[in-house]
């Protein structure tokens, strides 16, 4: 494709971002017949989409809907989400004879390498005529009788301007707070905003003992503020990590506080161990039976350095029991945004359209994906938003 090349300095649409909420906004309105620039500070489009999934892409999920979203305004996905469903992306995948697969909880990913998405993204850019400049940094934005945007490659200008910049997770890749910093300067007030989905951290007094466990993974549910997650938890040499955690931390305020793990989810430990009350074992080697043995002994050194299980009393086991499915683990906090998958919080979605991604007390300033105040749960829900909020603003700008 023919980037950086007779490129015209003024557009109808100019959209700061090539990932993937940016290339689907492009799309859309290119597609009307108006003609659209991307501006993106990389040397290679989609290389967000390229690694996800263990470069496979989970590139959307069948059950995505509004409940599978943090927001501090929790009904503003919904109006995007509905318009564009995980049924049309899908259209556009086997349009261009991707194959996939679902994983499992409804995850769909590609059979083979994420390239397959961003190629496709880029075939159907081609074809809306959307011109696209890369190894572009915006240097700054100005309002006047339209948008003036000076960058390493000269001034631009267009009547709407799309803000596509993600959020501050995989810094290695370049993410900035450029987008936050566009919203600040227009007056677009912006929630907290914090690492999503990343692993947590434990103190140093538990990880001299929890530590040892790096690399081992068991099936659990984990809890925090009214939430829940049931996969796998893992342990790590800083703390846990694996779906479970990964999921609860988008439920975390960042700093110290704790979570509660059912160590042994679908079942009631006490009354399990109670059944086994008669058997002239270590408790250890009991729970070795649903457990990791290296875990169970670990815990049970931790939590419950009892006799033999028959020689336990009934009130014993009943409160070990209720200890294996409350589980209170302190947590210190995170590995922060490098090891984050997306970034919570953004612009505010009380200062935006939920049917155009348009700034309220801006017109022609739009803001989608990432930068904005909607993250999605673990397992492509985030791409699901990307397309759905990409594709609302391009039928509108």
């Amino acid at each position: 494709m023919p980037y950086n090349t007779a490129v015209t300095k003024k557009s109808d649409v100019i959209v700061i971002g090539g990932g993937a909420a940016g290339l689907m906004c492009a799309i859309e309105a290119g597609w009307r017949g108006r003609s659209v620039m991307v501006l993106d500070h990389a040397p290679k489009l989609g290389r967000k989409i390229a690694i996800s999934g263990g470069g496979r892409c989970n590139f959307t999920n069948l059950h995505a809907t509004s409940e599978n979203y943090f927001s501090e305004q929790r009904e503003f996905c919904k109006s995007a989400l509905a318009r564009y469903r995980p049924r049309d992306f899908i259209g556009l995948i086997e349009k261009h004879h991707v194959p996939y697969h679902e994983k499992k909880l409804g995850q769909l990913f590609c059979d083979d390498t994420a390239d397959r998405v961003v190629n496709l993204l880029l075939e159907e850019s081609r074809e809306a005529q959307v011109q696209i400049r890369l190894n572009c940094r915006v240097q700054s934005v100005r309002k006047g009788v339209d948008f003036q945007i000076e960058t390493s490659l000269g001034d631009f200008s267009c009547d709407s301007l799309v803000v596509a910049t993600g959020g501050l997770s995989f810094p290695k890749l370049g993410a900035s707070d450029l987008g936050h910093r566009i919203a600040r300067q227009f007056n677009l007030n912006l929630t907290e905003i914090r690492p999503g989905l990343v692993p947590l951290t434990l103190s140093k007094e538990a990880l001299e003992h929890y530590g040892q466990l790096s690399g081992l993974s068991l099936p659990s549910t984990v809890r925090h503020a009214g939430r829940s997650f049931s996969e796998n938890i893992l342990f790590t040499h800083r703390g846990l990590s694996g779906p479970a955690i990964l999921q609860i931390s988008s439920c975390l305020s960042g700093g110290e506080d704790s979570v509660e793990i059912d160590l042994l989810p679908g079942r009631d430990a006490a009354a399990w161990l109670l059944e086994h009350h008669a058997e002239p074992i270590d408790l250890a080697s009991l729970l070795s039976r649903c457990l990791p043995r290296r875990f169970a002994e670990v815990w049970c050194g931790m939590n419950a350095p009892v006799s033999a299980v028959n020689r336990c009393k009934s009130r014993q086991l009943r409160e070990i029991g209720a200890m294996l499915n409350h589980w209170r683990l302190p947590i210190r906090g995170t590995e922060g945004f490098t090891k984050a998958e997306v970034t919570m919080g953004g612009v505010d979605t009380r200062e935006l359209s939920s049917k155009t991604m348009e700034s309220r007390g801006i017109p022609g300033l739009y803001f989608i994906g990432e930068v904005v105040d909607v993250t999605g749960w673990l397992g492509g829900f985030n791409f699901q938003w990307a397309w759905a909020s990409g594709h609302a603003a391009g039928q509108f700008v």
